[in-house]
Formats: structure tokens, sequence, C-alpha cells
């Protein structure tokens, strides 16, 4: 008589209780089939199923044997096809209905060898192709295959509406060589929302976390990740990219809109995600008025709407608010074909302390530093990554790439380096800890910040890497080979704060202030700039650009096209914040959208219409743009008239000439006389006090004639009429 089966033969009482209590940290040495006295054994953990099943291809059906708590086994037969590895599904019986599925735990090792090995390095450059979630075919079934680093974690399982969010019942297998969990489930595809649930090595139940590496996630309050697509992204763009580096380059002309694609308008019942509705008329509408790249606040996945994105959690993914990957990449596209770059905000410096997110994320310090000193940044009450782990380094790295290799973006504004730089930042004496050598630069952050301006100018040969950085820290746009970090340009916060200083004074005061306007000029060339008058200028009380300009409101609008010809005549690319080209009255709200019925008003129209025209000549003059970066690009012709307020300065690039002269007082000056290097007639292509703008229209009839009378060292001069608060721009007729 044969003696009958024992199905829990060869299962460890210890191991098993460790999985029934989800505490197993290595299911796979129990779950799946196994070689038991010369049969292959079947083991299943399926809580609250009554029976389940396992159907062979040929249709064969095989009871198994219900154990403790949830916990199934029984034999196939003792064919060696199936041994290690069967070849099965499980039909799972439940109150709610039966299940057909594959079994997660008859398939091997995932990820090779090299992945993990790159991956502990730090130097794998395809992460995010690795690990998050990615829909593969294993052994001839389709499934979804998903991984993750949490070296310090006792366990972790992916759950999802798959298998009730229920953490037992898909504990994934450690990869301890590298620190990654991993499993294959067969069965889930797109649009499956999961998370994975971590338990501590202290025996902590985490909060559930969202995926670092999730391509793509529920739009918030929800805080799922989505198992996306395998499909690759459709490009359109490829005369773009292939001119992109030129487009881009020292001398190219760079007029920059920023903006926060929520806020820009209100959507009128188009259908389809905010990236093609409202996208497509922020595309329309930033060629006609003449910028040349679009810069968008982060669009990384964020928790919290009023953070504007700043506080970024998913590194990897589009937020959700707007569209989809799929839609963004579309937005990126269009932008293209219409010939605009597009730049994004892009924040490595810190992060959310959200529960879903990376804050602790196996139960200890991951991605931050544990030592507050360090991890905690005091401004904002949000997390430091720990630039000295390979793994998280190659994660920022990582980031990077999806967007400018992936999504094809054409540069990254990398937020608060200065934050980055200095240990000290923001820290009160003892509340810091000195680097190695006792002083207060960062070195792992500025070692990171080497690298990912080389790496992206490696693998996206053309993207721009602008950093903000408020200080003086020496060559942030210097090669790195000559010591510097390596960007290609740096935000002059410096110029934006003196000459919006000077712009908020009474003109009656302004020669007190001389300075401020001229100032930026000492210090021009030491790095490659970025003129901003960004977001930040236009919240939390600071008014709107409009608004910080002094006298009735005529002057008000009067010095903001003054303002802007001189911005954008001044050595520097150029950023302009969205609803500051027409002169918004309030402050940006995030939660509204920009008031387009102020171009009812011909005084903000004007202000519009001087925006696009200096957009237009500066792309078209070369003298304005093209040598930004050499000193003998720019010239003062008159910079020390203070008891006047009046500023008067070359612009040239070879034998182009354009003369820039600015009165910044409501006073009227007839027969103002500049020197000027080069005889003949001088056409007036831009006066910010023409009627067309909303100024009283004086000026110099479209053209001067020089005239052989010496002035300021030079043999010729132009006598002038410099209307009151205004700008004008001369150009150099060819001989």
């Amino acid at each position: 008589m044969t003696e009958p089966f024992d199905f829990m033969s060869g299962v460890d009482p210890r191991q098993l209780r460790a999985l029934l209590e989800g505490r197993q940290s290595d299911p796979f040495s129990i779950l799946g089939p196994h070689s038991v006295d010369g049969q292959v054994v079947v083991r299943v953990f399926q809580p609250g199923a009554f029976a389940v099943q396992a159907i062979l291809p040929d249709g064969s059906v095989f009871d198994l044997r219900e154990g403790p708590d949830g916990f199934f086994s029984g034999p196939l037969g003792k064919d060696s096809n199936l041994a290690g590895r069967g070849d099965y599904r499980l039909r799972i019986s439940r109150p709610e209905g039966v299940q057909l599925a594959g079994d997660p735990y008859r398939y091997g090792l995932l990820l090779g060898e090299l992945d993990l090995y790159l991956i502990a390095q730090g130097t794998h450059l395809d992460l995010a192709d690795c690990l998050g979630s990615h829909i593969v075919e294993v052994e001839g079934t389709s499934g979804t295959r998903f991984a993750v680093w949490a070296p310090n974690a006792r366990r972790v399982s992916v759950v999802g509406d798959f298998n009730a969010w229920d953490g037992r019942r898909n504990p994934m297998r450690l990869r301890p060589e590298a620190g990654i969990w991993e499993i294959f489930l067969p069965d889930v595809g797109e649009g499956a929302c999961y998370k994975f649930e971590l338990l501590a090595a202290d025996g902590r139940l985490l909060p559930l976390k969202a995926d670092p590496l999730a391509r793509r996630m529920e739009a918030p309050p929800a805080t799922a990740s989505v198992v996306t697509g395998a499909g690759e992204l459709v490009w359109s763009d490829s005369d773009w990219m292939a001119h992109r580096a030129e487009r881009q380059g020292l001398d190219a002309p760079l007029a920059i809109y920023e903006a926060h694609i929520g806020s820009w308008a209100e959507r009128h019942g188009e259908e389809g995600s905010v990236w093609q509705s409202a996208g497509a008329r922020l595309i329309e509408y930033a060629g006609a008025m003449g910028f040349t790249h679009i810069e968008l606040l982060p669009v990384s996945e964020h928790p919290f709407g009023g953070s504007w994105g700043y506080q970024p959690i998913g590194m990897f993914a589009p937020t959700a608010r707007w569209g989809g990957p799929e839609d963004f990449a579309g937005f990126v596209d269009a932008c293209h074909r219409a010939g605009l770059g597009l730049i994004l905000d892009w924040v490595p410096a810190h992060f959310p302390s959200d529960p879903h997110g990376l804050v602790e994320f196996d139960g200890t310090a991951l991605y931050e530093h544990a030592d507050p000193r360090q991890g905690l940044h005091p401004d904002w009450n949000t997390l430091i990554y720990n630039m000295g782990r390979n793994e998280v380094r190659n994660f920022l790295l990582n980031s990077a790439l999806e967007w400018t290799r992936r999504y094809h973006v054409d540069g990254l504004r990398v937020d608060a380096v200065a934050s980055m730089l200095y240990l000290d930042y923001s820290r009160e004496a003892g509340s810091w800890i000195p680097n190695q050598y006792g002083g207060r630069e960062n070195l792992e952050a500025v070692g990171f910040l080497r690298q990912l301006n080389a790496m992206v100018a490696e693998q996206t040969p053309g993207v721009m890497m602008i950093a903000e950085e408020s200080t003086a820290w020496p060559g942030v746009t210097a090669r790195q080979e000559q010591g510097g970090l390596g960007f290609q340009y740096k935000w002059n916060m410096g110029w934006m704060h003196d000459t919006l200083q000077y712009m908020r004074q009474d003109p009656v005061y302004r020669r007190y202030h001389h300075h401020d306007m001229t100032f930026g000029l000492v210090y021009a060339w030491s790095e490659h700039f970025i003129l901003p008058l960004s977001h930040d200028e236009v919240v939390h009380g600071k008014k709107s650009l409009l608004h910080k300009m002094p006298g009735d409101r005529w002057q008000q609008f009067a010095n903001l096209r003054a303002y802007y010809a001189f911005m954008w005549s001044h050595p520097g690319k150029k950023l302009l914040f969205m609803g500051s080209e027409f002169g918004q009255d309030r402050e940006w709200n995030h939660d509204a959208p920009l008031d387009w019925a102020a171009l009812d008003d011909a005084m903000h129209a004007g202000v519009l219409a001087v925006v696009r025209d200096l957009n237009f000549l500066y792309v078209e003059s070369a003298a304005l743009h093209a040598w930004d970066a050499i000193p003998s690009g720019f010239q003062w012709l008159i910079g020390d008239d203070i008891d006047n307020s009046v500023f008067a300065f070359l612009r040239r690039h070879e034998e182009e000439l354009a003369l820039v002269v600015c009165n910044m007082t409501p006073v009227p000056r007839h027969g103002y006389r500049i020197g000027i290097p080069r005889a003949g007639r001088w056409t007036e292509r831009l006066n910010t006090d023409a009627a067309c703008y909303g100024g009283s229209n004086m000026g110099n009839g479209g053209s001067v004639l020089a005239q052989e009378t010496d002035a300021h060292g030079q043999r010729q001069s132009l006598s002038l009429v410099l209307p009151p608060l205004s700008t004008l721009i001369l150009l150099a007729q060819d001989d």
C-alpha cells in the first residue's frame, strides 16, 4: 500500500511561520515549485482563499491541500520537465470569486548580474529601465517585473488592486549583492496601481511607499504608482534635435518664457489632457511672442500643489495632474516642431517628508542623511539627499537622464544649487557639520554636480544645464578641467536684485542708486548668465513686476517697458515669468489662471507688444546676443550721468552696432548728445515710449543722422530726444 504524500514535507516550520506572519525575507525558499522526495511539489500562499488548484498546459488539474492560514501545497507528479519551475497556472477560489493566475514563485532570477553590479557601483545609466515596474514577458508569459532598492528591509512586498493590497501575498526576492528586491507578477499589466509594503529590520511595518522609479503615478491626492506600457514614445523632432546645440550655444539668442502650465490659462471645455489643450495654446502663444524657449516649473510628480513642484516625490514621473507620460512627450515634440526649446526646473537638492515618499524608505535614512544637521533643510522642512551614497547619486543622475534622454527636454534648470554647495546654508553656528577639511563646502554635492553636468553632456549633447545659484561660488559655468562645476548658464540673481532695487525707487532718488544698474557689468563675464525675472519675484507679498514700479499708473507702465528694454539689451540671456509680459496687476496665484482679460486695456496690451517686439529684435540683431560671453560685445558710452539717470551703451557683433539709451526719469530730454564710434544714419528700431506701447509718442522720427561733433571721446555724435521713462534701441545702418 502506497503511503500518502506528506504535503508539508520539506517545510521548515519557522520559515513557514515567518511567511504566514509577513516576516519572510526569502519567500522563494518556500513558495513555488520544489522537488520533494522525487516529486514536484507546488506551494502557494493565498490568504482568504478556500481552494487552490494547479492547472497544467495539458489541462490536468491538481488540487492543492490547504494548510494553515491560506497556505496550500500539493504534488504535480514526477515529470522531470516540471523540476525547478513548473509550467502551470493557479485557479484560486475566494468568497468573492474565482481567479486564474500565474504563480510568481515559479520564475527564476530576473535582473542580471551586470545590472546589480552597476547599481551597487552607482554607475547604471539605464536605471529606470531596470528598477521600477516594467511590462515584460518571462518564459512566454506576459506580466510586470517589479524591482526596488531597499537594502535594510526585512521584507518587501508589492501590493495593489491585483492582490487586494495585501502585503502577505506577494513578498519579493532579495538580491543581496545590490540590496534589490524583485518579483515578476504574471497577468499584471498596464494601468495597474501599486505600492511597496516594507517591513523594517526592527519589525516595524512602514507606511506603503510609492515606487521611486515609477514612470507614472496617480493624480494627487492619490499616491499610488502606476504600471506603464512598454511601448516607446513617438517623436517627430529629428530636425530640432539635429540642430539643438547651435540653437542653445553662447552665441545664440535665448529668450525664455517661464510658465506654470497648471495656472497659465483656463481650460475652455477642450478634450484631452492639459498638455494637449492648454499646452497647445501655450506653444502657439510663446512662438507668436517671439520667445525661443519655454521653461516649466517642475513637472515631476509632487503631492502638494502649493509647492509648485519644488517638493517632488516622483522624480521619473510627469505629474498626472496634467496628463500621462505620452501627453507630456507629445507636448515636448510639439514645442520642437514649433521651433521652441523646452527647459524644466529640476530639484535634486531636497525632497518632502510625505510618508509614501523617500523618507526612511526601508526603515533607515536611505536616501537622506540620518543626522538632521546634514539631512534636514531648515528653510523648507524637507530632507536632503545623501550624495555620499553611490545609489542615491545614481538615482538622481538617472532622473536627469530620464528627462533629457527619454523626453528630449532641452535643458534642466537645477533648483537651489546654493543650498547644495554649502554645508552651513541657512544654518546657525553649531547646527552644521564641517567637511573633512573643516570647511563649509559640501564636497559630495560639488562632486555630484560635476558628475551630473559631465554625464548630461556625454549622454545628451546640446542639452543646457542651468544653475539657480545665488552666491559668488566661483566657476559655476567654468569647464570642469578648469576647476568649474560645468554648467552652461547661471541665473544672475545679483543683477535681478540690484536692478529691481533701482527700479523701485522714485525717480527723484534714483541718482543715489545709480550703481545698482551699472554694477552688473563689473562681473558680467565672470560666468555665462541668464537674467531672470522669475516666479520668485511675483509671489509672497513681493507684488507683481508692474506694481514694483513707482509713480502713477502711466509711470508704472512706462517704467516697466523701459526696464524690459534695458534687460533685453543687457549682456546675458533672458527669462521672464508668465503674466509679466503683459504687466499683470496681481501677484501670481498658482490656483488661478493669468488675468488675460487685462489685455483689453491698451496699457497692458502695450507691455505685451513691447515684449514681443523686443524678442523679435533680440533674435534678429546679432549685436544684442551673439557676443554675450565676450566683453568686447559691450561698451559703456555714458554710465556716469547720475544727475539725469541716463545710461547709454553699445552692443556689438563684428561690424553690427546697437545703441541703447535709457532715461530713467519722467523728464523728457531734448538734444541729448552721445558720442558714437560710427558716422551715418542710425535707425530707431525700438522706442518704449511709442504710442503703440502706451507711451507719449516722443522720439526721433524713426532715425537720426550722426553729426561731426566731438563727444565722449568720439569724433561724431548723435543729438537725441530722450522720452520720459524710456529706453531707445538704435541700429547703425550699413555705410
